[in-house]
C-alpha cells in the first residue's frame, strides 16, 4: 500500500503525539515551554514515519488501523517524556547529605 492511506496513518500518529503533548502541558499547569513541546513534536513526527513505514506492507487500512496509529503516537510521546524524566533524574547530581 502506497499512497494517501500511508499519509492518513502518519497524520494519525503525529496527531496523537501532539495531542498527548498538549494535554500534558495543560495538565501540568506550568507556563508553555517551546523546547519541551518541540521535543514532543519531533517524537510525534518520528512515530508518524515509523507507523507509515509499517503500514506500507499492509493491503489496506481500516478505521481501527488509524485509531491504533493515533494511540501509538500518543504513547510514544508519553513514554518518551517518562524516559527523559527518568534519565534526567538519574543523571542529575544529588545534593550533599542525601
Amino acid at each position: 500500500m502506497v499512497g494517501i492511506e500511508v499519509i492518513y496513518i502518519a497524520l494519525a500518529a503525529f496527531t496523537g503525539g501532539i495531542l498527548a503533548a498538549g494535554l500534558g502541558w495543560l495538565d501540568s499547569g506550568k507556563a508553555f515551554d517551546p523546547r519541551k513541546f518541540g521535543s514532543s513534536a519531533i517524537r510525534a513526527f518520528i512515530a508518524g514515519i515509523v507507523f507509515a513505514i509499517a503500514y506500507v506492507f499492509k493491503d489496506g487500512i481500516t478505521v481501527i488501523d488509524i485509531l491504533i496509529a493515533f494511540i501509538g503516537g500518543a504513547g510514544v510521546d508519553v513514554i518518551g517524556n517518562r524516559a527523559a524524566g527518568a534519565i534526567k533524574t538519574k543523571l542529575s547530581p544529588k545534593p550533599p547529605g542525601t
